[in-house]
């Protein structure tokens, strides 16, 4: 009933509600009006143009979002999508994640790792009716058949080695889009602050508002002194993207329009009722069980060994991030039927298909069914998969696929073990030591396996290859496979890349032994997936054909689910009604991390910050009003004091009614001339299930603010070599 009618009062009082629509740049001038109401006054043409200003400033990390914001090639994202750059860079004897780190030259920046990438979008072309076009219907050869139409257009695509192409499916392969980007693959590690300021709060503030995270960090792009990318190399030069952002150090108040644009992961909009409840039922459940099985023993082994703490860092970090989010879709499910309120949409949907005289019934079922054989596919394979995690083993694996399909032409080759992937699949074997412990990958190992032992979805060659056989407890023989095997050594792991076949299936190597023997069924159950995704790629378009249909039909926005590819939402700077009697401002100020400061990590705030704080050192920064005429319709909903008290702070954190999802951390929050007014790190607890299903009510992203940023920079760090870098700008 709350919901409901706070539902209604928003609606007659014009207050904001979320805006829903991860949009694809290419539709901006088909939503111009709306975005005119929330005050984007940037042209809606040029957002959805890749070459112009705003957004060939915006590169993926690829798996966080980043920005240009200087003509040489200085980058800003999260500091949490920047930790493996710090944590490549932190020893025991400079621990960067711990004290922070800030380059007061160019030749004091470090490199960010050999696996770290900035991608460029340059173009999004619609390539379905080249993919889709005499399409044969047996399934397996359906699926062969689409991957073989990609692999030559990215081919094609990437004749200059400087690119990296994909072809990506929208709307379950209603629609497919070709990517060209530019690679940039010499990152380094400029300006990172503490992580007891990037991630303030830790784990208890994570998904949670009052927030008070400096959640950024600055990199670089280098490129060769031709202006082309390459390799690290001492010689290399800044990059000079096309342009970079503007930076407005006014900022945003209450009610205040912003865009947010990014590389938004993943979500489940489309799904049926069926598949989020395999999702609630079993899914979450099992992920939940192993994420903090994982969690406790690498809090365990890391609190004795300050060498495995730094080198699980990141690993721990996000399986904590993972572990919090599947809580928080688990609470929103039983909190909200939101199984109940999709299937009544299921239900209208039918209903409406039969209505155009289609055949409802027909299509669901043969639909149903297939999801039912991918849930129980999946079932088998997560605890199968998982006892083959060992990160030896998944390289020995990794190599013996290679070698394989090294003896295939390029074009028929496996996507991954191509010759345009051999860069990055040797860059991954070396950077493996950085992050490995053989007592800690040993330890996940087992219990990886023990977990697959303890239930019933087997697979019979791993019976006989792994679990004990009676004279020798699995604990022992792991061991004595980690101390036999060569591949813990990187020249010994890159000399593999070179080996035939043959070389592995007589080698002696215990862990090139197991993978040679798990090879037959791995390929065999890729086969059964590949076989199942051709009939998918039959029903899941048919179906999102009718849906969009049925969206248009009830003039619901219309934007394909998160799949990792540059979008485009936008919103307002707005607090919500957090539960009952409890609303949440969209600002929180610099004198709530002196409040939340306890001395012991996660609210142990850098002395340096305090000292700022308790001085009042914020000239230049601080700000009187946030919420101004705005404040007036706040109140009368929600009866608060009809004139604020003035802010009179820096801001640190702040809301808005952008539609985000993982992927989009790191994205810059523009204002709505298109000026950067902070970054997007996180959402809160009540809008993580909009994965699934989007609530206008309580959606809300979490950003850092840009005066937060600049403060940082200017009375902590004394960055001023990178802000005088710095576009920045006042009005």
């Amino acid at each position: 009933m709350r919901n409901a009618l706070v539902a209604a009062l928003l609606l007659s009082s014009g207050v904001a509600l979320a805006d829903e629509g991860q949009w694809q740049p290419y539709q901006m001038p088909m939503i111009a009006d709306k975005l005119k109401q929330r005050g984007i006054d940037i042209p809606a043409k040029q957002l959805a143009d890749l070459t112009r200003y705003p957004m060939n400033a915006v590169v993926g990390l690829g798996y966080c979002t980043a920005s240009f914001v200087s003509p040489k090639g200085l980058v800003v994202t999260n500091h949490h999508c920047a930790y493996r750059a710090i944590q490549y860079n932190t020893k025991p004897a400079h621990n960067y994640l711990a004290n922070g780190f800030l380059a007061q030259t160019l030749a004091e920046e470090v490199s960010a790792g050999p696996n770290e990438r900035l991608y460029v979008t340059e173009a999004v072309t619609d390539v379905t009716k080249h993919i889709t076009a005499k399409l044969p219907q047996q399934p397996l050869a359906r699926y062969q058949a689409i991957e073989a139409q990609k692999k030559a257009l990215v081919k094609q695509c990437e004749s200059d080695e400087n690119y990296r192409c994909s072809v990506r499916s929208f709307h379950s392969g209603l629609e497919y889009y070709l990517i060209k980007q530019l690679i940039i693959r010499d990152v380094r590690l400029v300006y990172a602050p503490p992580e007891s300021v990037g991630g303030y709060g830790g784990d208890i503030d994570n998904f949670e508002f009052p927030r008070h995270s400096g959640d950024f960090t600055f990199l670089r792009a280098y490129v060769g002194k031709n202006g082309k990318p390459a390799a690290y190399h001492q010689d290399n030069v800044p990059y000079q993207p096309a342009s970079h952002l503007k930076v407005n150090a006014d900022g945003v108040k209450a009610g205040d329009g912003v865009f947010v644009a990014g590389y938004p992961g993943s979500t489940s909009r489309y799904r049926l009722t069926s598949e989020l409840k395999f999702a609630s039922d079993w899914l979450y459940p099992v992920l939940a069980d192993r994420y903090q099985r994982q969690i406790d023993t690498l809090e365990a082994m890391g609190a004795n060994s300050s060498d495995i703490k730094i080198k699980y860092a990141g690993m721990l970090a996000g399986n904590a991030n993972r572990m919090k989010k599947l809580n928080g879709l688990l609470d929103g499910f039983r909190s909200t039927d939101i199984a109940g309120i999709k299937q009544q949409r299921e239900d209208d949907f039918t209903r409406h298909i039969d209505r155009q005289g289609a055949n409802s019934k027909a299509m669901m079922q043969t639909l149903e069914r297939l999801i039912t054989e991918r849930q129980a596919q999946y079932q088998t394979r997560f605890y199968f998969n998982n006892a083959q995690s060992g990160a030896l083993l998944d390289a020995a694996k990794q190599l013996y696929r290679l070698a394989k399909e090294q003896q295939k032409p390029d074009a028929e080759r496996e996507a991954g073990y191509q010759q345009r992937d051999l860069r990055m699949f040797a860059a991954k074997l070396t950077r493996l030591n950085r992050s490995f412990d053989a007592e800690v990958d040993r330890t996940l190992w087992q219990q990886d396996i023990e977990a697959y032992r303890d239930q019933s979805h087997r697979v019979e060659v791993l019976d006989k290859l792994l679990l004990e056989n009676g004279t020798q407890p699995l604990a022992e023989r792991l061991r004595g496979m980690y101390s036999l095997t060569g591949l813990m050594d990187t020249d010994t792991r890159l000399a593999w890349m070179q080996k035939t076949p043959g070389e592995f299936e007589r080698s002696a190597d215990p862990f090139i032994r197991l993978a040679v023997a798990l090879y037959p069924e791995n390929i065999a159950q890729e086969q059964e997936d590949k076989t199942l995704s051709g009939e998918l790629s039959l029903a899941r378009p048919e179906y999102m054909a009718a849906v969009i249909d049925y969206y248009k039909a009830n003039n619901w926005p219309v934007y394909p689910d998160a799949n990792g590819t540059l979008r485009i939402t936008y919103g307002m700077v707005d607090g919500y009604q957090s539960r009952d009697a409890l609303y949440k401002q969209p600002f929180t100020k610099l004198e709530g991390i002196a409040a939340k400061h306890t001395g012991q990590a996660p609210f142990n705030a850098p002395q340096k910050v305090l000292s700022a704080i308790a001085s009042n050192d914020t000239q230049g920064h601080k700000v009187e009003d946030l919420y101004g005429d705005h404040r007036g319709w706040l109140c009368r909903l929600f009866s608060c004091q009809d004139k604020p008290d003035a802010f009179n702070s820096v801001p640190v954190n702040f809301l808005s009614s952008v539609d985000t999802t993982g992927g989009n951390s790191g994205s810059p929050v523009f204002n709505g001339q298109g000026e950067l007014v902070g970054l997007n790190f996180d959402s809160t607890y009540e809008a993580i299930t909009k994965d699934w299903f989007f609530n206008p009510e309580i959606t809300r992203a979490v950003h850092v603010d840009i005066r937060y940023i600049l403060w940082m920079m200017d009375k902590v760090d004394n960055a001023h070599n990178l802000l005088a870098e710095l576009e920045v700008v006042r009005h």
